[in-house]
């Protein structure tokens, strides 16, 4: 064989090496959703779901609460783009997000379970909540924040108080409305409805 055939064929590790994570990123979250509390997982148990060696695991990550933050992180869709056009369209684009998200039943399971464990893993959700919330929670803010300055919102709003309303108002309906499939238009009835309370 020569350098150049040798050299050609040592790209096939890399997709292999992708599959592997993809396999243990999935049989984290399929056991989390299925019951299994953080709490009991188990790098062995993860390692016999994915089909994978426990070394292969240790390799990406260091300890187990690293694989679990970066497992419910995959959850958490990229953030849509805003069109910047008016306050409303945007928080209705924020908001549908959190409606799409909600109705994939092993992301709702996964939340479910990990946020119940908050207390007895106050590091991993902290990491979560950085990685994975902050980023939607400030883009709230931004939105909120650039409505009082446009005048589409009041100037005297409590920002923090609007961002608990919106968000607070999608929670009850993703966790404890009625059950079935989330109405489409769910984003936009609860913002329209909270606007009523924000607008001058």
């Amino acid at each position: 064989m020569t350098i150049q055939e040798s050299g050609a064929a040592r790209p096939a590790g890399r997709p292999r090496s992708e599959k592997a994570e993809k396999a243990i990123i999935e049989a984290t979250l399929d056991l989390i959703a299925e019951g299994m509390g953080v709490s009991e997982l188990s790098i062995e148990a993860i390692a016999s779901r994915a089909g994978v060696g426990k070394t292969t695991i240790y390799r990406r990550w260091s300890s187990k609460e690293d694989l679990v933050v970066d497992a419910l992180a995959t959850l958490k869709a990229p953030l849509p783009p805003l069109a910047g056009t008016s306050v409303r369209d945007d928080l209705i684009t924020l908001l549908d997000a959190m409606r799409i998200e909600a109705g994939q039943r092993r992301g709702r399971c996964v939340m479910n379970v990990a946020m119940s464990e908050a207390d007895r893993h106050p590091r991993l959700m902290e990491r979560f909540v950085k990685r994975a919330l902050e980023p939607r929670r400030r883009a709230l803010q931004e939105v909120i924040e650039r409505g009082i300055a446009s005048g589409e919102l009041r100037a005297d709003l409590d920002v923090s108080m609007g961002m608990a309303i919106l968000s607070g108002a999608m929670m009850w309906h993703t966790k404890w409305g009625p059950p079935g499939d989330l109405p489409e238009d769910l984003a936009e009835r609860v913002v329209d409805a909270a606007l009523t309370g924000l607008v001058p």
